[in-house]
């Protein structure tokens, strides 16, 4: 769509309407990870459908609510709630499918990038740290004891910082 006027420039046929909170932009290409089970890669520059045209892969795997990441050369995202994916972003193949263990329950909040590690904040689990990298390892596993409220938020990174928000705190986790 067009950011000033919000006219269409083009569409890619036999997507879910509910591809994706966002999508990831990189070297010409768009990246959506999303509803109905679906990711896929769209090169820009056509008009009209480019489904066919400009299409670079599908893949029948997707996210319903949390956004993806690129980062060094691979897209991170979860599905099913707490599975983290590692996706090749040139052929759409998986580089790793990996439960979050503790049980991770719901994460419906889209992961940060930060220092190379990516938080995944669960609905009532915590958060999760795994390394930025195409072999999956998870760094860390962190909750607040005294606050069991649910958390949809996604963290924000400012200044050396996370900030996490449930539905009853504001968290700030950092150095002064």
């Amino acid at each position: 769509l067009d950011p000033d006027t919000g006219e269409e420039h083009w569409r890619a046929e036999g997507v879910h309407r509910y591809v994706c909170p966002s999508v990831v932009f990189h070297d010409d290409v768009v990246y959506a990870i999303g509803g109905g089970h679906t990711s896929l890669a769209v090169r820009t520059g056509g008009t009209g459908d480019v489904s066919k045209s400009h299409g670079v892969w599908r893949l029948k795997k997707g996210a319903n609510v949390s956004s993806p990441i690129y980062y060094k050369g691979h897209l991170y995202w979860t599905r099913d709630g707490s599975t983290v994916c590692c996706q090749n972003p040139k052929t759409g193949e998986m580089v790793y499918e990996e439960r979050l263990r503790p049980g991770a329950g719901r994460i419906w909040s889209s992961p940060v990038l930060a220092d190379s590690k990516l938080y995944y904040v669960s609905q009532h689990k915590g958060t999760f740290v795994v390394a930025a990298q195409p072999k999956f390892k998870l760094l860390a596993h962190n909750t607040f004891e005294e606050d069991d409220s649910r958390t949809n938020a996604s963290p924000a990174v400012s200044n050396g910082q996370l900030l996490l928000r449930t539905d009853r705190f504001l968290y700030c986790i950092g150095k002064k």
